[in-house]
């Protein structure tokens, strides 16, 4: 009996207890083909059609982009405009490989891998995490190390006030803060905006604690409008749901940055106060 051959995507995929689907390189195609854009049939019947219209996919250092999805009598496709531009993001190489999984209504977490099963943890030199670490040190593409613990030994500013490890980009950021003792972080806006992840160089700093996934939290604007959202958790990375739709309501446009001050209760994140910088 021969013996049986045990691939890297089966080791990949053998502690994933929830629907997902594997994606690698094959010959005569590369990560920009039809192919690499098609959702497995499968997949999508064991999810009971959560996805119709879109996904958004997540990554380990708390990116995300939205999707839109066509079909057509093929099956069901990630729009190519978005599934390049995801590509092109991350860098995906032909020696990498991607694992889907499908984790809420229209959310997938996408975790990426080298050729030799090892999981890619931090982003690649040429994308910027959506929560701005400050001076970053030079890094190759798909550095190996903890995204989270190497931010959260990142230093303030170059004057020596910037608490949070993420507000370089922003001169003197206190001066929005409507409570100088305040918890804050700097939100730069990218094309993909679905939720407000909260900075992990903010959550190490100053030991920040959330209530359970699914409590309400709020976004506190100018004037003190208030709007509801949700908060959720991916892959342990707290965020607030609503972010698009607020960015859209305010007119918010790629490249933006606002400074977010986290309004605490009992000891727990239960707003955030969103100060548009001028």
């Amino acid at each position: 009996m021969l013996p049986e051959i045990v691939t890297v995507a089966d080791k990949i995929q053998e502690n994933v207890n929830k629907p997902s689907f594997f994606k690698s390189m094959s010959p005569g195609v590369n990560w920009k083909s039809q192919s690499m854009r098609m959702i497995p049939e499968e997949f999508v019947r064991s999810t009971s059609g959560t996805f119709e219209h879109r996904v958004v996919c997540s990554v380990r250092w708390g990116n995300s982009w939205q999707l839109w999805l066509q079909r057509d009598e093929n099956g069901l496709f990630m729009i190519e405009e978005d599934w390049n531009g995801f590509v092109d993001h991350n860098l995906i190489s032909p020696n990498n490989s991607l694992l889907f999984t499908h984790e809420e209504t229209m959310f997938l977490e996408v975790r990426i891998f080298k050729s030799n099963g090892d999981e890619i943890m931090t982003s690649p030199l040429e994308v910027e995490p959506e929560t701005e670490p400050v001076h970053p040190t030079p890094q190759s593409s798909h550095q190996e190390t903890n995204f989270a613990s190497a931010s959260a030994s990142a230093k303030g500013g170059t004057n020596g006030k910037n608490r949070d490890g993420a507000s370089a980009a922003v001169k003197n950021p206190e001066r929005y803060l409507l409570n100088p003792e305040n918890p804050f972080f700097v939100k730069k806006v990218t094309k993909r905006n679905d939720v407000l992840y909260v900075s992990k160089v903010a959550i190490h700093k100053y030991g920040l604690k959330f209530g359970p996934a699914s409590s309400t939290i709020y976004y506190l604007l100018h004037g003190e409008k208030k709007e509801e959202a949700k908060l959720k958790f991916y892959r342990d990375s707290p965020c607030f749901r609503g972010w698009d739709k607020l960015c859209r309501r305010h007119n918010v446009k790629i490249g933006d940055k606002m400074v977010c001050e986290l309004e605490l209760s009992g000891g727990l994140v239960s707003a955030v106060r969103v100060h548009f910088v001028k």
